[in-house]
């Protein structure tokens, strides 16, 4: 719950929306972002995981506050990558570069 939080802090995703974006299944999410999705997950974790050991949040409430202030902040840090860059963090390619042969669930490598 608190990992969605934080997706939907800085992507506007939960993980599974993320992982319908991207075409993946069972897949792991993470191991089929770019580098830049990996980084502003890495980031968005850390501060929350920082602001939880400075504020000692208690009980599930006040650790999604926690949650959604840390995406917040890797969301700022999309935005201005973005504008630097002049494209988007977000991309729908998996990193594994696999398509699905058929409906059976089969993955072909590329």
């Amino acid at each position: 719950m608190l990992t969605n939080e934080i997706y939907k802090g800085w992507s506007g995703m939960k993980a599974s929306e993320y992982k319908a974006y991207k075409g993946i299944r069972k897949e792991s999410l993470r191991d089929n972002m770019t580098d830049i999705e990996v980084i502003l997950t890495d980031l968005g974790e850390i501060v929350t995981r920082d602001i939880a050991t400075n504020e000692h949040p208690q009980g599930f409430k006040e650790n999604m506050k926690v949650a959604t202030r840390g995406g917040q902040v890797a969301n700022d840090a999309r935005i201005s990558y973005e504008q630097a860059t002049k494209k988007s963090a977000i991309s729908n390619k998996n990193a594994l570069n696999y398509q699905y042969k058929d409906e059976n669930k089969q993955i072909e490598n590329k």
